[in-house]
């Protein structure tokens, strides 16, 4: 019996250890994990904290970069806003980098809104398509003294080509991004498209005028403007010529879209207001038909534009030039005058003729406001003459 009892201690014993030394690991291992666990924590705490940190220093420097790349890389730049009304709506520097595609979309943008945001003064957009150099600057530079407010002026010239003239003139940096042209073919007629759509970028422009080096006004700026911002038409010379010279020159490739008895012809020093003008450059469809199939003895710069208003806006057309030229020699090409030619009743002669046109749906015995072909000799007697005759 005894020794039955002293087992049963041993045992109880044996068993009071065990569970002694469970309670201890268990202990152990739950102090272990804490200290692992609050080890853990502290490092992912740590790590996401620097990651942040990081993340938002790069995200600041990554802004002012791009923010400074986008405006520009020159601290003078940082105080000009691009986003004015004034910026978006008269743009004073020429200078751009669109291509032809992109120019004509950005100028075919028209507001819905019949009300301007802005003291709106309707400009004439003069715009000078030339070979070079301009003989009649100094002529030109007298017509406009005095008017700034009421004009706008675009050169298109070679691209190599620099015009030099004093900041003080009107002609100062008003050469558009030019490119090579060819007369006779339909780089001619890009070069008027895109005269247009850069003259189209000013919101201001409301008429807009082609002319060359060799053209002159023969009346002030006054009655120039006046006449041209009153008029309800614009002035586009479009006929039907059924001679080989003009119906002879069309392509029945262009057919169904054009047809024959819709083919025109005209002189391709046209004027016209600004809602004709954005239809001129935002049209690919038929100026497309031109440029693949009116090639020489067909003048793109003689037929498109005639042709494309007669189809479409002959409503908005007076069907008649205001730039007079001398076709009395006969040939190819207007007459040119030298200074011989000039005299106070040959200017008088293209400033009333005694014929009549049409104005604004009334009988006017002016009609034409700018003439052409003058030779660089014609200079020194036109300055003679222009304050008296042409009274500017």
């Amino acid at each position: 019996m005894a020794r039955g009892r002293g087992d049963k201690e041993d045992g109880e014993k044996h068993m009071g250890l065990l569970k002694l030394v469970q309670v201890l690991s268990f202990l152990l291992v739950f102090v272990a994990g804490i200290i692992i666990g609050l080890a853990t924590s502290s490092h992912v705490n740590t790590y996401f904290s620097s990651q942040a940190q990081l993340f938002s220093t790069s995200a600041a420097t990554s802004f002012r970069v791009s923010s400074t790349k986008a405006n520009c890389n020159q601290s003078p730049c940082q105080k000009l806003d691009c986003l004015t009304m004034d910026a978006f709506l008269h743009p004073t520097n020429l200078t751009h980098k669109m291509s032809d595609a992109e120019l004509f979309w950005r100028a075919s943008m028209t507001p819905l809104k019949n009300e301007y945001p802005f003291q709106r003064v309707p400009k004439v957009a003069f715009m000078f398509l030339t070979r070079g150099p301009l003989p009649m600057l100094p002529l030109w530079e007298r017509f406009f003294n005095g008017h700034e407010k009421y004009f706008s002026i675009y050169l298109h010239t070679p691209p190599a080509f620099h015009l030099n003239v004093s900041s003080r003139s009107p002609f100062y940096a008003r050469q558009i991004p030019s490119q090579h042209v060819e007369w006779g073919t339909v780089l001619l007629a890009d070069a008027e498209r895109r005269l247009l759509a850069n003259a189209l970028l000013d919101f201001s422009n409301e008429r807009f005028v082609l002319l060359s080096e060799s053209c002159i006004p023969v009346y002030n700026f006054p009655t120039v403007y006046k006449y041209l911002i009153g008029s309800t038409d614009s002035f586009v010379e479009s006929y039907d010529d059924p001679s080989r010279y003009g119906r002879g020159r069309y392509n029945r490739k262009m057919l169904p879209d054009i047809k024959l008895y819709q083919w025109r012809k005209g002189s391709q020093w046209f004027e016209m207001q600004r809602s004709v003008a954005t239809y001129i450059i935002s049209d690919t469809k038929y100026y497309t038909l031109f440029r693949k199939y009116c090639k020489p003895a067909c003048y793109p710069d003689e037929h498109y534009i005639p042709t494309f208003l007669n189809m479409f806006h002959g409503s908005l057309n007076a069907n008649r030039s205001v730039t007079w030229v001398d076709w009395s020699m006969g040939g190819p090409h207007p007459a040119m005058h030298g200074g011989a030619n000039i005299t106070e009743d040959f200017i008088q002669a293209i400033r009333n003729n005694g014929t009549f046109c049409s104005y604004n749906e009334e009988q006017t015995s002016v009609c034409y406001l700018f003439a052409r072909k003058f030779a660089p000799s014609a200079l020194e007697p036109l300055l003679s003459l222009c304050s008296t005759v042409m009274e500017f």
